[in-house]
């Protein structure tokens, strides 16, 4: 589907039901908790490289000068160093990020709509989807610096729209990461205040996981993620193959 089309498509659309929205996602969370806690285990594994790299700078000052700690401070080229890990850090982080919430959101659909493929959990993590989730993580990355700068607001704003960002990149192929950046605020904007409250009430739910001996929190950690399905869902519309 074209960008022309998607937006079309957003802005013929009618308001998001919170309720409808909240209640499906209940439902497909039943069948897919299982492939959640895949990826959150499968996230923790492939992320950990990157924040080794992040933390690179202090791990080798600890084991070439562990007195170093005690001053409370770190030396400049330490501090330099981590500058320059943290944003392909943040990138790394990102990209592998995009790239499985995407494949949980495809089997979601798979799921929703009882099909019988294979439940790929890399299925973006390879070409054209790699590349354009690495575009995404880089206008992700300059969002946050930007939302950053506009203090609280500006983060709380962003939130609405880059939570969308999984969704385009897993179900429409046809659009560039700038594309699916723009048809992400489009949506978001148009039902701002309805998928924050689905975002902040589902994160919510989400964390009573930890009720159960706080591991539990693994297998329900992926339910705030569903809500982005079914939203594209109503409003763009699913290709017949995803």
């Amino acid at each position: 589907m074209n960008f022309s089309t998607t937006t079309q498509r957003i802005a013929e659309s009618d308001p998001i039901d919170f309720g409808q929205i909240f209640n499906s996602t209940i439902e497909l969370f039943k069948k897919v908790w299982v492939q959640g806690f895949i990826t959150i285990l499968l996230t923790f594994i492939t992320i950990l490289p990157f924040y080794i790299i992040m933390y690179l700078p202090m791990i080798w000052l600890g084991i070439w000068d562990p007195s170093s700690f005690d001053t409370g401070e770190l030396p400049p080229v330490v501090l330099l160093l981590m500058f320059i890990t943290m944003p392909i850090a943040f990138l790394g982080i990102a990209t592998v990020g995009l790239c499985l919430n995407a494949a949980f959101l495809r089997i979601c659909w798979l799921k929703d709509m009882d099909q019988s493929a294979k439940e790929d959990y890399f299925y973006y993590l390879k070409g054209e989807y790699f590349r354009k989730a690495f575009m995404l993580a880089l206008i992700m990355f300059g969002l946050s610096v930007l939302g950053t700068l506009l203090c609280f607001i500006g983060v709380i704003y962003l939130l609405v729209p880059l939570s969308l960002f999984p969704a385009f990149l897993a179900f429409n192929k046809d659009l560039s990461a700038m594309e699916m950046t723009k048809a992400s605020f489009a949506l978001g904007n148009k039902n701002w205040l309805v998928i924050f409250g689905l975002v902040l009430v589902t994160a919510l739910v989400a964390q009573l996981g930890v009720v159960l001996c706080v591991v539990g929190v693994l297998f329900t950690a992926m339910f705030g993620k569903i809500p982005a399905y079914f939203i594209y869902k109503e409003i763009v519309g699913l290709p017949i193959d995803t």
